[in-house]
């Protein structure tokens, strides 16, 4: 056999490998979804919107309060993390290319982005719950747009340094000047992708409960002030999936299908924006 013919059957071997590798994966991945949605479903009902989450030894309840509190700890993360990560991008990308500041931010950036999110929910916890004297709201947003900030930033920088240099400098030779080449050119030309990073930001930090753990802690009763212990779906999800009480598992399993579908939906809608800039 030739050095031609061992590189084909090497090729083939190898594709057949990545094959059946991929092929594992995706019946795991099925598996896990198909175990989800249909003990899911089962457990949706209408007093699973409309009812809190139960007190210990009883029955019945919902997740109300835990859906309202994770779409104000996330919605404020966003508010938070939306505009620090997009304008660190654009200093890392438009005005601060070689300098060692913004090298030293963009290996800070690396940093947080493989930091375990438990870490993250500790440092919190002794900068501001530990400090403060209690639980809150506006800890577990603090938490998760440290998580998300960083995803932005290197969205942000990504695209914009994806932008053809011709247009820059075609918009500098008509005289404008940087901040509106910035704002008028290279915005515009990156906006899907940057977009897309907020989405998918949004997603991971939804999901996220050991942040929380350590921050907004969680909350039976109905609750939107931010300054107070706040419930929240990974939360609850986390405390009920291991509780001896059957209607409690069962909240537990709506609230994973509930969350999944959530950042399923994000990523497909990322996806969405993503090909419709392009």
């Amino acid at each position: 056999m030739n050095l031609y013919s061992r590189r084909i059957w090497t090729n083939r071997i190898g594709i057949a490998l990545s094959m059946v590798a991929m092929a594992f994966g995706l019946a795991a991945l099925m598996w896990i979804l198909w175990t989800l949605f249909y003990n899911g479903f089962a457990a949706l009902s209408w007093d699973f919107f409309t009812q809190d989450t139960p007190a210990p030894g009883s029955e019945g309840g919902g997740l109300r309060n835990a859906i309202v509190g994770s779409l104000l700890i996330v919605g404020v993360t966003t508010l938070v993390s939306t505009p620090i990560g997009i304008l660190a991008g654009i200093y890392l990308a438009e005005f601060g290319a070689t300098s060692k500041f913004a090298a030293s931010t963009r290996f800070i950036t690396d940093v947080m982005l493989s930091a375990p999110s438990i870490v993250i929910g500790l440092f919190v916890y002794a900068l501001m719950v530990a400090t403060l004297g209690g639980f809150s709201g506006w800890a577990g947003s603090l938490a998760l747009s440290l998580i998300a900030i960083p995803v932005v930033v290197r969205t942000t920088e990504d695209m914009l340094n994806l932008v053809p240099i011709g247009l820059r400098e075609a918009a500098y030779a008509l005289g404008a000047p940087q901040w509106k080449v910035v704002t008028a050119v290279t915005w515009r030309a990156a906006r899907a992708g940057i977009m897309t990073g907020i989405l998918l930001a949004l997603a991971r930090s939804a999901g996220e409960t050991a942040p929380l753990l350590f921050t907004s802690l969680g909350n039976n009763s109905w609750s939107v002030d931010l300054n107070a212990p706040m419930a929240s779906l990974p939360i609850a999800i986390y405390q009920y999936a291991g509780s001896p009480f059957d209607d409690w598992v069962a909240l537990a399993w709506a609230g994973a299908l509930l969350i999944t579908v959530a950042v399923l939906l994000l990523n497909i809608l990322s996806r969405l924006v993503l090909s419709r800039g392009h």
